[in-house]
């Protein structure tokens, strides 16, 4: 099941400078683990040595984000879409 993965322009030197990929995957664990796979370094930019999503990365299935469904094991759909959204701050 192919779900496209929107890239932020911060990430996109990983992906070849591409702005969206279409991965598979069954949840936003596997589609991140396919990410990597295809754009090795990407994952970690994203996520801690633990694996859990660093606290400025914000990633949201289909418009909802992940941290208040069921995280990385969030399910996804074939046509859904997965949005990777740093966090900005500043004075």
């Amino acid at each position: 099941m192919s779900v496209t993965v929107r890239i932020p322009a911060s990430l996109r030197k990983f992906s070849a400078g591409l702005d969206s990929v279409a991965v598979d995957g069954k949840d936003v664990r596997e589609v991140l683990d396919k990410l990597d796979a295809s754009y090795p370094g990407i994952k970690a930019k994203l996520c801690d040595p633990s694996g859990n999503v660093r606290r400025f990365i914000n990633i949201y299935a289909d418009s909802e984000d992940i941290r208040f469904m069921d995280n990385l094991d969030t399910t996804v759909a074939a046509g859904s879409e997965v949005e990777i959204i740093p966090a900005i701050a500043g004075g």
